[in-house]
């Protein structure tokens, strides 16, 4: 059993397109894929079973760091990314601009 707040390896399957933690048999993940110089981020999950031991925190930041140290703009439409961007001023200059979110002008506010 893996105790709370521990820091996990963080698994980068290209080929499904996401970040991985793998506890106890789960698997807890955060989506990405590519858009020219943007990477988005549309859904992280962590099976209820993994809850409260800051996993999707660990995903966030990682999903983060790695933009950061590959030159990427970030598209947080995933609701917990934007929430970990909005209470961590760190990486508010990441976030792509509005007009260049790979999810166009659906994302524009009008």
């Amino acid at each position: 059993m893996t105790s709370e707040r521990e820091s996990l390896p963080i698994v980068q399957n290209d080929a499904d397109g996401r970040f991985e933690i793998h506890v106890d048999g789960e698997v807890a993940v955060l989506d990405f894929f590519r858009d020219g110089s943007n990477i988005v981020y549309p859904h992280t999950e962590v099976p209820p079973s993994l809850g409260g031991r800051g996993i999707a925190g660990q995903l966030a930041k990682h999903a983060l760091e790695y933009a950061r140290a590959n030159g990427l703009h970030v598209v947080p439409r995933c609701p917990y990314v934007r929430k970990y961007i909005n209470e961590h001023a760190e990486y508010q200059d990441l976030v792509a601009p509005q007009g260049e979110h790979a999810d166009g002008p659906a994302s524009l506010a009008g």
